[in-house]
């Protein structure tokens, strides 16, 4: 039975702040809540799904559309909602990316295009590169286009482009490169961009596909609205301006850092006018502790001047420096300081070696390369999340469903009792199998089957010790059992083979890779998972995760050359890459490599960031 909503209490947390109360009761109206670094976007975000389904304010078989910009955030969300709500109401939750969920559109409703700009239906996603459209430019005789202009261009112009385009040179040009590229000769190749107007196209086109979407979903949360893209607001406008359709916009102004790629300049503001919603501020940080809010706020200062100051809800909990800059003289030296600065730090039961992420502005692969050997003296193992396996980044096929699925199937085979694996294994079968809550029958023969696969699994574990082909084995066992089929058509992520296979290729590149000289099985999905390794990763990439300790390598001014006050996006990028420190952050260079950054050091030590002589950061005899 729905609880009175007077009556709903929040789930799982012992309580919310005010205005995060506020913003979540509010239904009648779109809300726009600006909340700053650790104040609990995710958090906020499933309490109010759990309130508009649990009180029935959304009913069966209405649903919640939520939209994030990453799909480890859309995957975060939706834990949290299965972790609060039941199956039955999470399963009316669909958290999702917008490339996922424009191109989840763009399959179902393909033919619903006109025929002018419908693409085949085994087209491949492009990823165009600079070189790409500038070779595209030069070909059709306008060299002096800039990439950048016409990569916003094909991004922000609406279709059909006879209509929308005045100018007839940029019209030619445009329609010339839609032309162009589902002319392919391996076949049509059609970026997100594309997909976006396309559509746009086929929502303002087709009246009933947009009376559909909105009936389904009376409740719509955007998350991370700050990095929204023109293009990305506009189709939010074609599908839901005017609706019913509640919106929940939430996001932080100081932490945009997808300028480059189109976000919107004030998209809060124009959010607010557009839709008439009601404004809130959360103002705690439940991550960080009172020295780091401390630092936090001096950079959101910079950021923005009116900026209110935050309330510290995290604890501190180890004793030392919890911010400092380590200098060094030597590339060697940095590399060797800190390696050998991480492992007295394991060594003392301070830190676990995967909660001491290390980050880099770009080019990880050669950090790693300058890195990972003075690690492995110190019998420490980097992980650089930014590494293809296949055609796919690490750290992307982790937060990807296959992988979601699978890995907790594999851990029933590898340890015998796993009560974790099992109930998260049970509740992926249940929504791949379409078993409801109410289908007691159906739960225990599933879980009967889970059973007796977990069964034949650990058997062949038992027999087959670790190597590649014994991975290729065990993935082919779990992935049999799962079903194909079941998984393609339940994500529609997967529904095109060359999608489905990116993922399927990269998980068992990754499995073969692990399973090389590992002792056992549990280890090969230790180190599948990423446990007991020092992760490597790009600023941008660290968003919307966090770490007990972060270590800024290479931070002088030649690497970081775009670090500066006048560089809005590069000093939010690195603000919200600050953010995800719990305990602690250091932030390294060496004279070999670069100076210091002036205008930082300025900033940060009057804000108690001390500066260490790298030499002394651990014991000579540690």
């Amino acid at each position: 039975m729905p609880v009175a909503p007077e009556d709903w209490q929040p789930q799982g947390v012992n309580s919310l702040e005010r205005r995060a109360w506020d913003a979540l009761r509010e239904t009648a109206q779109n809300v726009c809540v600006t909340a700053g670094a650790g104040a609990g976007k995710t958090e906020f975000l499933a309490q109010k799904a759990a309130y508009l389904l649990q009180t029935g304010l959304c009913a069966a078989p209405k649903r919640i559309l939520a939209i994030s910009f990453k799909r480890d955030a859309a995957q975060n969300l939706a834990a949290r909602v299965r972790q609060r709500c039941s199956a039955d109401q999470a399963r009316r939750f669909h958290s999702i990316t917008f490339d996922a969920f424009t191109k989840h559109m763009l399959d179902h409703f393909r033919l619903a295009i006109p025929d002018a700009y419908r693409p085949p239906a085994d087209y491949s996603i492009a990823f165009p590169s600079r070189r790409d459209l500038e070779l595209f430019l030069r070909r059709h005789g306008r060299p002096n286009v800039s990439a950048d202009w016409f990569e916003r261009a094909v991004a922000r112009t609406a279709l059909p482009l006879e209509e929308t385009v005045e100018d007839p040179r940029e019209r030619e040009l445009l329609r010339a490169y839609w032309a162009d590229q589902y002319a392919m000769p391996d076949g049509a190749l059609v970026s997100f961009s594309m997909i976006n107007r396309l559509v746009e196209y086929m929502l303002r086109s087709n009246p009933r596909i947009k009376r559909a979407l909105r009936l389904t979903y009376p409740f719509v949360f955007l998350d991370e609205f700050q990095d929204t893209t023109y293009a990305q607001y506009s189709l939010v406008n074609a599908a839901f301006r005017e609706s019913n359709s509640v919106f929940t916009a939430v996001g932080d102004d100081k932490q945009k850092i997808m300028g480059w790629a189109g976000a919107m300049d004030n998209a809060f503001d124009e959010f607010t006018a557009d839709f008439k919603a009601v404004r809130y501020a959360l103002l705690r940080n439940w991550r960080s502790h009172e020295a780091l809010v401390t630092v936090q706020h001096v950079i959101a200062r910079r950021i923005d001047p009116d900026v209110e100051e935050v309330e510290a809800r995290g604890e501190l909990a180890v004793d030392g420096d919890t911010a400092a800059i380590w200098r060094f003289d030597s590339r060697e030296q940095e590399a060797e300081q800190i390696a050998r600065w991480i492992r007295s730090e394991v060594d003392g039961g301070r830190v676990a070696p995967h909660d001491v992420a290390i980050l880099v502005r770009m080019r990880a692969n050669n950090v790693e390369d300058e890195l990972a050997p003075a690690l492995r003296n110190q019998g420490l193992t980097l992980r650089n999340l930014a590494r293809n396996v296949g055609k796919i980044a690490i750290q992307d096929l982790l937060a990807e469903p296959l992988t979601e699925v699978l890995l907790p199937l594999l851990w029933l085979g590898a340890s015998a009792r796993n009560s974790d694996a099992w109930n998260t294994t049970l509740q992926h079968l249940l929504s791949l199998a379409g078993i409801s809550p109410e289908d007691e029958t159906g739960q225990e023969r599933l879980q009967r089957e889970i059973g007796e696969f977990s069964r034949n699994l650990r058997q062949t574990m038992r027999a087959q010790p670790p190597d590649p082909a014994g991975a290729d084995q065990l993935f082919a066992q779990a992935l049999d059992f799962v079903g194909v089929a079941r998984l393609r058509q339940v994500y529609p992520e997967y529904r095109r083979d060359v999608d489905f296979q990116r993922v399927r290729d990269g998980f068992q590149i990754l499995m073969r890779e692990c399973a090389e000289n590992a002792a056992d099985w549990s280890g090969v999905l230790d180190r599948f998972e990423g446990k007991d390794h020092v992760p490597l990763m790009t600023i941008h990439k660290s968003k919307g995760l966090e770490f007990h300790t972060m270590i800024f390598f290479g931070l002088d001014a030649q690497t970081w050359w775009s670090l500066s006050p006048d560089r809005g996006e590069e000093l939010n990028s690195f603000f919200v890459a600050f953010t995800r420190a719990r305990q602690r952050a250091f932030f390294s260079y060496c004279a070999e490599r670069g100076n210091a950054i002036g205008w930082l050091e300025q900033l940060l030590l009057p804000a108690g960031v001390g500066k260490i002589d790298g030499a002394d950061i651990v014991a000579p005899d540690a």
